[in-house]
């Protein structure tokens, strides 16, 4: 039996749209199936440089940067921390409570632009979407996937799906699974596992009117992303610039504090702010223009991201936290590294067996459990992180990390230093870095 597709995508979003892409343009007939009649708005807008490659290569680039999105040079954080912190081992001329980076600092692969762009998702979204339609991707809007069934043809998949008031079958010879935190088939193939340690929690909204040059260093560097360490444990605020004039602002903590509140999104979020009075007095300046949104069920991994037919990809494969503003990139490189494997299982005769899958997942999971290593120890580090991005010893390489640069080597060098002097400091309750320590420790491998 001929299927109707040779692969199903589930969702629309960077992953699925990226992923039905590469395989459109190799010649392969793709649906993408997703649930929200695009454009829509959502979390998740500043990209790192190792998005770049990938949109050059699908060819989706120009378009996103006719879009007019803001050009992002850097990063760049702050602290309201007012202790005198011991330089331990570290270049002696630092600043613990700042510091930046700018990406031209280190030459990346494939990357011949020293920016990447903060984004609105819901146009940013809706680019990619429409660039895989052009390229021959059947997209399938509103639909959602209610099943997928693996048994009743030993070589298909067949989706169930509900459009509009009916519901209708279609079948296809491998399935992607890229919906997102909605995690279609690692709910239905009980393979979703909560991360033990990270149960993070965010409230974000967009402003009017921020002046980003009083909350951040100076004027050339006001349009970097801005991650504010708040006095509050394991707390930080996201600065994104959207327009010149709109600017979404996000509180990220651990879920059991917004529980212990007792209060609205609204009050937490506040609430929260106002530990720091700098940024909260330039916020009660601006107009809010979106009502207040929560995010939960951050942090979790899967048992397995593919099998027989099926495979994950974006966030529906894992994902640990926004810090470092990773959820684009990956879900942009897992549809690049998925689609080759794809591609080449179609050029030599349609094994879509879990063994086709293997160089895709075995670099996934090196790139997502550095990831989670690298946010671990941000968390443990707390402030202290910054002292890693200053000293030049292990800049260049930190650097390389908050690049999304994480494809090709089994584990950057500053991990490591980064993982001895916390175990150092964490051993030694004398050691006087000690006392800055955060309370979330994990170092699981992902």
């Amino acid at each position: 039996m001929n299927p109707d597709f040779d692969v199903a995508i589930i969702g629309g979003g960077p992953a699925g749209s990226t992923a039905a892409s590469y395989l459109a343009k190799a010649g392969m007939s793709v649906a993408v199936f997703e649930s929200e009649l695009f454009p829509r708005p959502h979390v998740g807008e500043s990209l790192v440089p190792a998005t770049t490659p990938v949109l050059v290569e699908t060819g989706a680039f120009d378009a996103v940067a006719a879009a007019g999105f803001p050009k992002k040079y850097g990063a760049a954080w702050t602290s309201a921390e007012t202790r005198g912190v011991p330089s331990i081992g570290v270049h002696h001329d630092l600043d613990f409570g700042t510091a930046e980076i700018m990406f031209v600092e280190r030459d990346q692969p494939g990357v011949d632009y020293d920016y990447t762009f903060h984004v609105d998702r819901s146009k940013f979204d809706l680019i990619l979407l429409k660039h895989a339609e052009s390229l021959g991707a059947q997209v399938f809007s509103p639909v959602r996937v209610l099943k997928a069934d693996f048994d009743s043809d030993p070589e298909l998949v067949t989706l169930n799906c509900r459009l509009g008031p009916r519901q209708v079958d279609f079948t296809a010879r491998v399935v992607i699974d890229a919906s997102g935190r909605q995690t279609m088939l690692g709910k239905q193939l009980k393979v979703k596992v909560p991360d033990p340690v990270f149960n993070q929690y965010a409230t974000h909204t967009w402003f009017e009117g921020l002046d980003r040059e009083a909350v951040g260093f100076d004027q050339a560097k006001a349009d970097y992303i801005y991650i504010h360490f708040l006095p509050v444990q394991d707390t930080w605020m996201w600065q994104i610039p959207i327009t010149d004039t709109i600017t979404s602002i996000g509180v990220v903590t651990q879920k059991d504090r917004f529980k212990a509140a007792g209060t609205d999104r609204e009050e937490f979020f506040w609430n929260i702010v106002a530990s720091r009075p700098d940024l909260h007095g330039e916020l009660q300046k601006c107009e809010r223009i979106r009502p207040f949104k929560s995010e939960g069920d951050y942090s979790y991994s899967m048992q397995e991201i593919c099998g027989d037919r099926h495979v994950l990809i974006g966030d529906a494969a894992r994902f640990v936290d926004p810090i470092f503003s990773s959820g684009v990139s990956v879900a942009l490189n897992s549809a690049r590294l998925v689609a080759k494997d794809i591609i080449a299982a179609h050029e030599s005769g349609g094994n879509y067996s879990k063994s086709s899958f293997a160089s895709y997942e075995g670099k996934l999971r090196r790139a997502v459990r550095n990831w989670y290593e690298f946010i671990s120890i941000y968390y443990r580090l707390n402030i202290l992180f910054t002292s890693f991005v200053q000293d030049p010893r292990y800049r260049i390489d930190v650097l390389k990390m908050l690049q999304g640069d994480f494809y090709d080597e089994e584990e950057p060098s500053a991990l490591k230093a980064m993982r001895e002097i916390v175990t150092v400091v964490e051993n030694d309750p004398e050691h006087l870095w000690h006392p800055y320590l955060g309370t979330l420790r994990s170092m699981t491998p992902a």
